[in-house]
């Protein structure tokens, strides 16, 4: 039985990009529809757009520097590492990776186990990395879509929480399905992140249970 929060939810995101998943939470707290705060923008890339969305909404935008990290034999979990210390300064209880092109290690992994967020462009577990929409059309799909799941060590590999799918046309490209697909992306990662805020996502194995989640509507076919 879930336990309703009397205060917001701690939330940081990982961005390396434009941020446009950023934006969607942003402005999805804004309207009332997600009870979180962004306590914190990080991002690997001093320059990300992202970290200019953050600044626009007084958001604490933060650049952690991967350069000095560069060529241990440990860089990628010393990363992490200082990533690490800055999430437990801002007291963070979720966190949202929004287009992050880094491969998180253990390190973040093992301490926010079933408390890290990825939305990916495919229906995983089908396409995992990059280029996955020109992969669904290469293979002939007629449906593609997006999933928010937990993060694990392995690459797109971690239990899923929501799925939305869309059809595939027979004109499209990489681009007009990467389109179609974020639409979708916009929608269903401020709701996993409410699911969360309200207590109602359990994981079993690589299985997660939604409380009182019930799907609606009958089969999805393409074509029609």
């Amino acid at each position: 039985m879930s336990i309703k929060r009397t205060d917001a939810l701690r939330v940081a995101v990982l961005a390396s990009g434009r941020g446009s998943n950023l934006q969607a939470v942003i402005d999805a707290i804004e309207a009332g529809t997600v009870q979180a705060n962004i306590v914190a923008v990080i991002s690997n890339k001093k320059d990300a757009p992202a970290l200019e969305r953050a600044k626009q909404h007084g958001l604490p935008a933060l650049f952690v520097d991967p350069k000095p990290y560069t060529g241990r034999p440990d860089s990628r979990e010393a990363y992490d590492r200082a990533l690490l210390d800055v999430l437990k300064q801002h007291d963070v209880e979720l966190i949202l990776l929004a287009g992050y092109m880094k491969i998180v290690t253990r390190v973040l992994v093992e301490t926010f186990m079933n408390r890290m967020m990825n939305i990916h462009p495919s229906l995983l577990p089908s396409f995992p990395g990059l280029e996955v929409q020109k992969k669904a059309i290469d293979w002939g799909c007629k449906l593609a879509g997006c999933t928010v799941h937990f993060v694990t060590e392995g690459v797109d590999e971690g239990p899923i929480i929501l799925q939305a799918a869309v059809p595939i046309l027979d004109d499209d490209t990489p681009n007009t399905l990467a389109a179609r697909i974020l639409e979708q992306e916009h929608k269903i990662y401020p709701r996993a992140i409410q699911l969360f805020a309200e207590g109602r996502l359990q994981v079993d194995g690589r299985r997660v249970f939604i409380e009182n989640g019930k799907p609606k509507g009958e089969a999805v076919i393409s074509p029609s």
